[in-house]
């Protein structure tokens, strides 16, 4: 007999969300995993004693979490699927009768807290995962991608000179008397303050700046399907974006120029658990911000009693500061040096006891004076012959040119930390670390930004961009976490891991225990 089902909606109901949600669902497994009732310490400073009840701290955080497991950037639509999903209301702690916050309260609430607490939380979680048996510590693997933020390259300004800043303001100003006092551009306001508005680029930058933008406006205008209008050259030197402010026009071969953030990423080897992640602003090197990484690296590790060894990087963190700073603190680089590095002049000899180098006539060219150098602001050497060293050599001309009376060339300063570090790079455990570093940082960041919702930031300013930062990495470890504990569980790794952790106690208990009976010794571990 053909059965046919009609919906009849009841008015009463007896229903336990509990019994609705399996067992083994991943919602409620994480709901019984984490503990973040320590927030209600850290954030009561941030609330009132009057007034209305604000959303619970907790339940900020796990729809925050939320979003960034689903890849939901949109705090509308978030709110919109957890009222759906019945694990997701069980993880909550909302009844399906409950209505979830309003979505504006997670944006004020986001831009309420500091970075401090956001930060809390991830050690929380990482050392959740340290407790775990995830992260070995010794060796930790540092790369950065772009972030795009929140604004568009239509909204750019141009930068004037601080004396011309007034005149250009009442410039753009609409003619109509109507319009008069509002700006014309696309951006509702111009959130930048007066040093991001004004010109700091020299006349020598501005006309290399002019040059690149003339040959690449023709490069782009040639190009099949280029608009009428013609191309537009941006630099964070010409442009500012005043709807953000803090983000920074950057651009990767092969795409496009975008207005980004910069995201600096450290991950363990063992179980490529994330150990850091920070926004920087887009347009600074990556050489510049290791320093500020490692510190607050290997401050994380140690307070989870990690000893960290080897720093692992790509060619971007090269410079010979670095490769001086790791040395330092006690860390092996395995950061390959940039192409243009040389340990001296060709046909050259560095004699490193003495400091000098030798010709391929013999002569010695000593070292002279240390220096830094202008334009990149760099340390470096000098080394300098006498004039009379190179009166009758056979190769003055084709070594000294036609102008110059004595050979002079500068070197590095860290050019023993460049060659120490060279030397690991090449040999068969730097080739392996290389591997590494390909197979783990680099899919870490895929996932990130393709399935955790780190592919563009919703918010402004760069303190709310390391906010969603760390809360995509939050998201990431906890996954990361619930995965291995499942396989732990189901192997029984965790009670062998508990025996090999507590086996020497076990045996100096039984032994105490059995020592007034005089047995025989069979016992053995």
């Amino acid at each position: 007999m053909q059965g046919k089902k009609t919906y009849q909606e009841k008015l009463f109901n007896q229903f336990r969300l509990s019994e609705r949600v399996p067992e083994d669902n991943f919602y409620r497994r994480l709901h019984g995993s984490i503990d973040l009732n320590f927030l209600y310490k850290t954030t009561q400073n941030f609330y009132g004693s009057s007034g209305q009840k604000s959303i619970d701290p907790i339940v900020f955080f796990k729809l925050c979490l939320v979003g960034y497991l689903e890849n939901i950037t949109s705090d509308r639509k978030l709110i919109t699927h957890c009222s759906m999903r019945l694990d997701i209301l069980y993880f909550l702690g909302y009844d399906i009768d409950e209505e979830l916050p309003w979505h504006s309260t997670i944006s004020r609430t986001r831009q309420l807290f500091p970075e401090d607490i956001f930060e809390s939380v991830f050690t929380k979680v990482f050392e959740l995962c340290v407790s775990a048996g995830m992260v070995a510590g010794h060796t930790q693997t540092i790369d950065s991608a772009p972030v795009k933020a929140n604004a568009s390259m239509d909204t750019l300004e141009l930068k004037v000179p601080e004396e011309d800043l007034e005149n250009h303001l009442r410039q753009i100003r609409n003619i109509s008397h109507r319009d008069r006092n509002q700006p014309i551009r696309q951006s509702k306001e111009n959130k930048a303050d007066k040093d991001q508005q004004t010109l700091s680029a020299s006349i020598n930058e501005l006309q290399a700046i002019k040059s690149r933008n003339t040959k690449w406006a023709k490069d782009q205008d040639a190009r099949p399907g280029a608009g009428a209008k013609g191309s537009r050259y941006t630099s964070n030197k010409t442009h500012y974006s005043p709807t953000d402010p803090d983000a920074r026009i950057s651009v990767k071969p092969g795409k496009a120029r975008k207005l980004n953030y910069l995201s600096q990423l450290t991950v363990d080897t063992a179980n490529h658990v994330i150990s850091d992640i920070k926004a920087y602003h887009a347009d600074g090197k990556d050489s510049q911000h290791l320093p500020d990484i490692v510190r607050r690296v290997k401050q994380r590790l140690w307070k989870s009693e990690l000893v960290w060894e080897n720093c692992v990087a790509d060619t971007g963190y090269s410079s010979g500061e670095n490769y001086a700073f790791l040395e330092a603190i006690g860390l092996k680089s395995f950061i390959p040096a940039h192409g243009t590095y040389k340990g001296g002049p060709d046909e050259f000899t560095y004699h490193e006891k003495e400091d000098y180098y030798t010709c391929s006539q013999g002569k010695i060219i000593p070292f002279k004076k240390v220096f830094i150098e202008k334009k990149n602001h760099t340390k470096k050497k000098e080394y300098r012959g006498s004039k009379q060293l190179c009166l009758d050599c056979p190769i003055r001309t084709a070594c000294l040119g036609k102008s110059a009376q004595e050979k002079k060339f500068t070197v590095t300063y860290y050019r023993s930390e460049y060659e120490r570090n060279i030397a690991r790079v090449e040999s068969s455990q730097g080739r392996y670390m290389k591997g590494k570093r390909q197979s783990t940082v680099e899919p870490v960041f895929g996932t990130l930004t393709q399935f955790m919702g780190l592919r563009k930031v919703n918010t402004i300013g760069i303190q709310q961009a390391n906010k969603c930062m760390q809360l995509s990495a939050i998201a990431y470890n906890l996954k990361k976490y619930m995965k291995f504990i499942e396989k732990r569980t189901k192997s029984g790794a965790g009670v062998h891991a508990f025996y090999l952790k507590h086996k020497n106690i076990l045996y100096k208990t039984i032994k105490t225990f059995l020592s007034p009976f005089k047995i025989p010794k069979v016992l053995s571990v």
